[in-house]
C-alpha cells in the first residue's frame, strides 16, 4: 500500500492500466448489448421494457459502490493520512454522481409502463435521490476551495456522515414496503433471474465496473497532475 501512496508510481501505474481497462470495457459493454437486444428474451409480463434493467441495475450497484469506496478514501484521509486518498475521493465523486443519476433516469423510464408514473415516494427511489444529492453537495463542496488541501478534511467529514444512507438505500426494500422489488440477483438461495436475462446483466455490470475504473484511474492521474501544476504556479507566484 505504501508504493500506491507514491504519487509518482501511482501515475506510472494508471498509464499502463487505463487503456486495458477502457478497451475491455467497450468489448464486455458491445457484447452485452448485442446479448440484450439478439439473445436475451423479453419479459413475460413487461414485455421489452424490461431491457432498461440492463442498464438501471449496473448504474444502481455502482453509484453505491462508488461511494463505498469514497468512504473508504475518507476514513484514509482522516485516520490514516494517505496521501493519495483524498485524490481518490475526488476522483470518485463525479463517478459515482453520473451512475447515481443513470441509475434515476433509467428507474423513471422503467417505472412509467411499469407502474403508470415517472416517479413515487418510494423507499428506495427516494434513498437513492438522497444518494444523488449528497453526491452534489460534495462535488459542490469541492468546488468552494481553491486548495483542494484545504477542502480536503470537510469534504471527507461530510462524507462520512453521508455514508449512514447507504444501508439505507441496500435494505430499504427488506425494512419498508415498497414498490421497488427486493433483491434478485444477489441473495441468499440463489437468483430469481433466469439465466437467459441474468448472463447479460452480468456481462453489462462488469462492462460498466471497468469502465467506472478506467475513469476513476483517469480521474485521480488528471487531480495529481492539476495539483502538481497548481503547487509550481504557486511557488512562482511567491506562496507557499
Amino acid at each position: 500500500m505504501y508504493r500506491f501512496a507514491n504519487p509518482t508510481f501511482f501515475l506510472a501505474l494508471a498509464g499502463r492500466l487505463i487503456l486495458p481497462c477502457a478497451l475491455l470495457a467497450a468489448a464486455l459493454l458491445g457484447w452485452g448489448l448485442y446479448m440484450i437486444f439478439v439473445l436475451a428474451p423479453d419479459d413475460y409480463q413487461q414485455g421489452a421494457s424490461v431491457k432498461i434493467m440492463y442498464i438501471h441495475v449496473p448504474a444502481a450497484w455502482l453509484g453505491l459502490a462508488c461511494y463505498g469506496l469514497m468512504t473508504s478514501s475518507a476514513l484514509g484521509s482522516i485516520v490514516f493520512r494517505h496521501p493519495l486518498a483524498d485524490v481518490s475521493g475526488k476522483a470518485l465523486a463525479p463517478i459515482g454522481a453520473s451512475f447515481t443519476f443513470l441509475c434515476l433516469v433509467t428507474g423513471a423510464l422503467w417505472g412509467k409502463p411499469m407502474w403508470g408514473t415517472w416517479w413515487v415516494w418510494d423507499a428506495r427511489l427516494t434513498s437513492v435521490l438522497v444518494l444523488f444529492l449528497i453526491y452534489c453537495g460534495i462535488i459542490a463542496l469541492w468546488e468552494a476551495f481553491d486548495d483542494p488541501l484545504r477542502a480536503a478534511r470537510p469534504v471527507a467529514i461530510l462524507t462520512l456522515f453521508g455514508s449512514v444512507n447507504l444501508p439505507i438505500v441496500k435494505f430499504s426494500v427488506d425494512w419498508w414496503n415498497t414498490l421497488h422489488q427486493p433483491a434478485s440477483v444477489f441473495r441468499m438461495g440463489g437468483s430469481t433471474i433466469d439465466p437467459a436475462m441474468l448472463k447479460p446483466l452480468l456481462v453489462m455490470a462488469a462492462g460498466a465496473t471497468l469502465l467506472m475504473l478506467a475513469l476513476y484511474l483517469d480521474g485521480m492521474r488528471t487531480e495529481i497532475l492539476r495539483r502538481r501544476v497548481r503547487s509550481l504556479q504557486m511557488k512562482q507566484v511567491g506562496q507557499p
